[in-house]
């Protein structure tokens, strides 16, 4: 089959059948040395195009779990705009207050936004991402390495920002979850060296997106870029670990129970300020 679809790019008429003897391709005689050509050539192309193997895991593509973090989102955004909107001040990052000892900021700062634009251009992007995610790693291992992630990208803007600085938002969680995603594709490469030569389409890929979200005027560009740092470097750990492995329930319901422990505890702690 492969080889007849080669030839029908050339436009060589060919007829895949199976005799008692096996597979043959037919051609029209005044076809055959044009048609042993072009076979010979594919074949020269693809030598060593052995790295193309089915991927081990669960076989899933998009996790719809991501609609569940968008709800979360939209739910804290609620409670902490309507509410009790004087917890934005006490959750959001504030340089001065981190290096003074509230690094419980860095956490709960991933879970605020400052408007409904920023909590729809984040749940937008998020869910989409956030899915790939899940479904790559598992919905729990993945939501909380994203978290991760963005925790990261507050902890580099505070780090490199001399001045005093203020942000809040999951933007560096869901540039996370770029960063997850875009190393996957470095894996194949470990065992198949035929692969590398597509690692760099990748890599650009994952940057070109991360500059189309994550650059603009007003954001947060230090903690975009520092949770798309953290989140493919927590994706290279993860990627020595089989899919199917990451996608059993065992991790992914410790991960999601770590990860609502983490969210609670320092919200608790923020809510004591």
């Amino acid at each position: 089959m492969e080889w007849s679809l080669v030839l029908a790019s050339q436009e060589i008429a060919v007829v895949v059948d199976k005799p008692a003897e096996g597979w043959v391709l037919w051609v029209d005689p005044a076809d055959l040395e044009r048609a042993k050509a072009a076979l010979a050539l594919y074949q020269a192309e693809n030598r060593g195009w052995r790295w193309r193997r089915n991927w081990a895991g669960g076989g899933l593509v998009f996790h719809w779990g991501s609609l569940l973090w968008v709800a979360v989102m939209a739910a804290i955004y609620f409670w902490s705009t309507v509410r009790f909107p004087g917890l934005k001040e006490a959750g959001m990052v504030d340089s001065r207050a981190v290096r003074a000892g509230e690094w419980w900021r860095l956490f709960t700062a991933v879970t605020l936004h400052a408007n409904l634009p920023h909590l729809i251009g984040n749940a937008s992007s998020g869910f989409i991402l956030l899915g790939l995610a899940m479904a790559r790693y598992g919905p729990g291992v993945g939501t909380l390495a994203a978290f991760l992630a963005g925790v990261a990208g507050n902890y580099a803007s505070v780090l490199i920002y001399p001045g005093p600085h203020n942000s809040l938002g999951a933007s560096g969680m869901v540039t996370g979850a770029l960063g997850l995603i875009t190393v996957q594709a470095f894996m194949p490469g470990r065992r198949y060296p035929a692969a590398r030569q597509f690692l760099w389409r990748a890599g650009v890929a994952g940057v070109l997106v991360l500059v189309l979200i994550g650059f603009g005027p007003g954001t947060d560009t230090v903690a975009h870029v520092g949770g798309f740092a953290a989140g493919a470097i927590l994706g290279l750990a993860l990627g020595r670990f089989r899919p199917a492995l990451l996608q059993r329930s065992a991790p992914n319901l410790a991960c999601g129970m770590a990860l609502a422990g983490l969210v609670f505890a320092t919200w608790w702690l923020a809510s004591r300020t």
